[in-house]
């Protein structure tokens, strides 16, 4: 008895070519985020605005191609969690603000993953801050973070990635930590 699988075989092949398109833009997505941060970092702000920019335009892009089973890929979620990151760094540094959900970061969990990574681009730019010998932002910094913790601590997460990383936040506090305390020893601040 012959069997006629030529039609799954057809599926699968589709399948397979969309899944290769979502990976090539989920890591274009990811590449343009590590710009965007290192443009804040280097306090070239309009260069990482026009990156974000950029950015938004193909999250939405990602996000009609990969409707579905797509967006439960790995890489769609590490691509939407890095855009969660740029953004609320930049929203952080510009505007002294927390970047406020939407549905454009399509699941509460991406964005919340994207915030938790935010605590290490915090430090990185308390280091820098000092290291410019602005040290006042190190403490702004160490203040925003806790907050960011206190908010974030009001949530029951479960075992896994996010609790990690949720986790994360506090030994990140920590070094602030000591980091404000040094300068105040050095009455710096």
């Amino acid at each position: 008895m012959k069997i006629n699988l030529e039609q799954i075989r057809k599926k699968f092949s589709s399948y397979d070519k969309k899944r290769e398109k979502v990976i090539r833009s989920s890591r274009k997505i990811i590449q343009k985020s590590k710009t965007a941060i290192g443009s804040i970092h280097r306090d070239t702000l309009p260069e990482a605005a026009a990156v974000l920019k950029q950015m938004k335009e193909d999250v939405a892009g990602l996000k009609k191609e990969s409707k579905g089973k797509l967006q439960h890929e790995g890489i769609f979620k590490v691509a939407i969690q890095e855009y969660v990151e740029a953004l609320s760094l930049y929203e952080f540094v510009k505007n002294d603000k927390f970047l406020v959900y939407s549905e454009e970061f399509e699941d509460p969990e991406f964005y919340l993953m994207g915030l938790c990574d935010l605590s290490g681009e915090l430090v990185r730019k308390a280091i820098n801050s000092c290291i410019k010998e602005n040290y006042p932002m190190a403490v702004k910094i160490r203040k925003f973070l806790e907050q960011m913790y206190i908010e974030l601590s009001k949530f029951d997460f479960r075992n896994g990635e996010l609790r990690r990383k949720y986790d994360g936040i506090k030994y990140d506090i920590r070094k602030l930590d000591d980091l404000v305390f040094q300068l105040k020893m050095k009455d710096k601040v």
